[in-house]
């Protein structure tokens, strides 16, 4: 237990007094399953209004220091010529003692850029805040040799508990013929100074996303997708790219879809060091997708960590079939 809570101790202390470490957002492994929180210009690239749910315990051997919640609504408008999407996440740090809210708006514009090319440019507004619960911290010269956590700190109290600032990204997506899709987002473009102490400047650093798959049709003669139609049995390798400050990261992973069931693995690979191997199973079944995930850490933590569970649920609304130029870019459920 005191191995656990010197673990969260070190995570909340590198967040609240070191200028040098920068923060890294939550981070999510069923990437396509939380499609607005990848990237924006995923925001109406399904065509029909979708609603998506995400739930995520990661480390739950460190007594739910990280648990992070996420929802998100999107869908495809003609008038507009371009998609809307409204995103939401709670992330909760140390179990309550560090938690970031954030809400976001996006509007991507679709266009038709040659014969059964079609990408959608997007923009991001996001409002944020950032709070800290003082008194659920517990510092060293705190301990009490007999008796444990029971002396007053000498610590000095942060300036503001709570700090609210303004966030924008930007992203572009394209799909082809069903076959290709892939994009990039860039996050925190201004990098918003998230710091507790006036004398302290903590940047949210900027984050640079790419990603990359490929739909392999295993029925009949054609590998990608007839317009509007998904086939029953398919693979989808795919490639995940993130950097965030100092922070690199890539996924490799694939999908095995035989309708209504999914399977899937990735290998996350921090630049450092090797992270974790993703494990996955869904359902998509008419409108409704269902995912668990499991992450099996490879690093140094995997003793300590107990690895972490993510949950979605999406439903995809029925649409008015109409005769559009825009197709819906063919990414993942998942």
């Amino acid at each position: 237990m005191l191995h656990r809570i010197l673990i969260i101790l070190t995570v909340v202390t590198v967040v609240l007094f070191n200028n040098d470490i920068k923060a890294q957002d939550p981070e999510f492994s069923q990437f396509y399953a939380n499609p607005l929180y990848l990237n924006p210009a995923l925001a109406g690239a399904n065509i029909c209004p979708r609603i998506a749910i995400n739930y995520r315990n990661q480390w739950p051997g460190l007594a739910k220091s990280f648990i992070t919640y996420n929802g998100s609504y999107d869908q495809y408008i003609d008038k507009i010529y371009g998609g809307i999407g409204v995103l939401v996440n709670v992330d909760n740090a140390g179990s309550g003692i560090l938690k970031t809210t954030m809400a976001s708006l996006m509007y991507a514009f679709s266009l038709r850029a040659a014969e059964n090319l079609y990408i959608n440019m997007a923009i991001q507004g996001t409002f944020y805040q950032k709070s800290l619960n003082w008194d659920l911290l517990q510092f060293g010269d705190q301990i009490d040799p007999q008796q444990g956590f029971i002396l007053p700190t000498a610590e000095t109290p942060p300036d503001n508990t709570s700090v609210i600032f303004p966030d924008f990204a930007a992203g572009v997506a394209f799909g082809w013929k069903g076959i290709l899709h892939g994009g990039v987002a860039v996050h925190h473009l201004t990098e918003p100074n998230m710091a507790f102490y006036d004398q302290n400047e903590n940047k949210l650093p900027m984050k640079i996303t790419g990603h990359l798959g490929v739909n392999i049709n295993l029925e009949g003669s054609s590998i990608g997708f007839a317009e509007d139609n998904e086939p029953k049995f398919y693979i989808a390798p795919n490639l995940l790219y993130q950097q965030q400050g100092d922070f690199h990261q890539l996924n490799a992973g694939v999908y095995i879809i035989r309708l209504p069931i999914v399977i899937g693995t990735w290998f996350r690979h921090n630049f450092e060091n090797a992270d974790a191997i993703i494990a996955l199973v869904g359902i998509n079944y008419k409108n409704l997708n269902i995912g668990y995930s499991y992450d099996i850490t490879l690093s140094k933590l995997k003793s300590n960590t107990g690895g972490a569970h993510e949950v979605s649920v999406a439903w995809h609304f029925n649409c008015i079939e109409k005769r559009r130029k825009i197709r819906a870019i063919k990414a993942p459920g998942f």
